[in-house]
This record gives structure tokens, C-alpha cells and sequence, in this order.
């Protein structure tokens, strides 16, 4: 169910579709008159069946396997140096041989990057809310939040660590600085682009902005807060890890940093780091995923 449509639901006080009352409202928003029949419906099409998942992962997948067994092939083929360009099977073996060191490692960065997605939220959901109740907001705040946009981020790194220290709190802050661009301009415009319909619907009912706010314009703007969280999701883990660069105790840049610097060099362990890094992200973006279909239900659609 659309959010307009519950909006009409909402206000007959839960009537049933079928009643007068609900087909005279709804007849003004489909333009299809309150004694007209609704068109008979068939049996669904097998067009519309949802395929198998393994049918969207597995190209990717190939695609992959393909390039880890080139890799391989090209450095025993090559005898490269393990030091320079290990191999992905010497990676695989190495980071799980070292997974007592790099657990607690990918624990404090997970934290950091959640933590900040979900600081970067709470502010972009204050900052649009603002910004949609007044006009004068709108023309003072927003220009600065598509400036703030312009500004070095990973040049603030070294600057968030002085101020707030080596803890948890820099990275964080800076997670959350990467983040909220696209969180905040997703909701400004999901937010000012509200059904019109709609919003006249409930004014004529005498609804409270809050009402409005809550029944049209919020579920109107989740699809564009949730777009712009996936991509900052693709941001969060690597901004925890520049900011560990920076100065932590503990983490996947501190993890790497160690393997750099080891006698010899554990290149090995700096992929994997990497590898687990790209792996973090896309269960994230799933689960943010997952999040927008629990939120969204009506946007769920047969064959998606």
C-alpha cells in the first residue's frame, strides 16, 4: 500500500476499500468515478514470478573466481615476491592463520562505522526537518550543507584526533562527517518533493504539520534517505580506517599499519585487511538493504 492510499484508509477511520466512503476518496485521486466496477483480475502472470537470487549473485561471483585464479596463475607462473604481490591463496592462508589479531581489529572499526552512520543520521534527519519548516532555514542552511561537501574531509582527520584524542570519539565524528552529505540531501529533496495530492488531502481534513509530516511527507522521503545511506555506508569502514591511520590503539588501519611495518613486510596481512574491508562493507550494504524493505513495505513489488 502506497502511502497516499493509507493516508485515505487512515483518515475513514480503517474503512474497508470496498465501502462508499473509501471508493469516493479514492475515485479523486485515480479518476475513475465511485459506481464504475473495478476491472476483473486475471491470474498473475508468470512473467512477474520472482527468479532465483543465485541468479543475480552468481555473475558477479564468476566474475571474481575468474580474477583471483589469474592472479594466482600470474604470480606462480611469475614466482613473485610474496612480499610485493602475494598470491590470493597465500592471503586466504595468512589472514586466517591470523584471525586472533585481526578479530578484535574488525570489531572496534565495525563499532566506529555504525556508530557514525548512525550519528551522521540523527544530524541529517535535524538538518532536513529544519530546513523543510522554514523557508529562511532553507535559504541559509542548505547552501552551507552543499559547501560543506567541498571541504578536504581526510585533511580534517589529523585535526579531529587533536581535539577529541586517540579513542573512539575522532573516529566516529569523522565516519560521520563522510556520511552525512548524501543522508541529508536525500531527505531535503525527499522532503520537498512530497505529493501534493496528498498534503491537500489532509490540509482539507484540518491535519497538524506534525500529521502531515508524519503521514505523507516522512514516508514520501524514505526512498531517497535510503539511497543516500547505501552510499555512505560505502564510505563508513573507510573512514574509520583513515582515521585510524591518523592515531588509534586499536582497528583494522592499525591493523594494517603493524603488517606494514613488520620485519619482513606482511603483505599478505595487508590485503587481507583490505579483503575483509570490502566484505564488512557489502554486509552492510545488505543489511541496510534488508532495513529498507522492513521500513518500506509497500515498495515491495512481485519479481523484485
Amino acid at each position: 500500500m502506497m502511502p497516499a492510499d493509507w493516508l485515505v484508509n487512515w483518515r475513514c477511520g480503517g474503512a474497508p476499500l470496498g465501502s462508499p466512503g473509501m471508493a469516493l476518496l479514492t475515485s479523486r485521486r485515480s479518476g475513475v468515478s465511485a459506481t464504475e466496477s473495478p476491472a476483473p483480475v486475471g491470474p498473475p502472470s508468470t512473467r512477474t514470478r520472482r527468479s532465483p537470487r543465485w541468479r543475480a549473485v552468481l555473475p558477479p561471483v564468476l566474475v571474481l573466481v575468474g580474477v583471483f585464479a589469474l592472479w594466482q596463475l600470474l604470480v606462480s607462473a611469475r614466482s613473485i615476491n610474496p612480499a610485493v604481490l602475494p598470491g590470493p591463496r597465500l592471503i586466504v592462508a595468512s589472514t586466517w592463520a591470523d584471525r586472533a589479531n585481526l578479530w578484535p581489529a574488525v570489531a572496534t572499526t565495525t563499532v566506529e562505522a555504525v556508530l557514525g552512520l548512525a550519528l551522521a543520521g540523527v544530524v541529517a534527519f535535524a538538518v532536513a526537518l529544519a530546513v523543510d519548516a522554514s523557508r529562511t532555514v532553507r535559504a541559509s542552511l542548505y547552501p552551507l550543507v552543499i559547501a560543506s561537501q567541498t571541504l578536504p574531509i581526510i585533511a580534517l582527520a589529523p585535526l579531529v584526533v587533536i581535539w577529541w584524542g586517540f579513542g573512539m570519539v575522532p573516529k566516529v565524528v569523522l565516519v560521520a562527517l563522510f556520511s552525512f552529505f548524501p543522508m541529508a540531501v536525500g531527505l531535503i529533496g525527499g522532503l520537498a518533493a512530497a505529493d501534493p495530492d496528498a498534503l491537500n488531502l489532509l490540509r482539507t481534513m484540518r491535519a497538524s504539520r506534525i500529521q502531515l509530516l508524519r503521514r505523507v511527507k516522512l514516508p514520501g522521503a524514505l526512498p531517497q534517505f535510503f539511497t543516500g545511506l547505501k552510499i555512505s555506508v560505502t564510505y563508513a569502514y573507510s573512514a574509520a580506517i583513515v582515521a585510524e591511520f591518523v592515531g588509534a590503539q586499536q582497528g583494522l588501519g592499525v591493523y594494517m599499519t603493524t603488517a606494514k611495518n613488520a620485519a619482513p613486510i606482511r603483505t599478505d596481512l595487508v590485503f587481507g585487511a583490505v579483503f575483509v574491508t570490502a566484505l564488512l562493507t557489502v554486509a552492510l550494504f545488505v543489511v541496510v538493504g534488508l532495513i529498507e524493505r522492513l521500513a518500506m513495505p509497500w515498495r515491495a513489488r512481485p519479481g523484485r
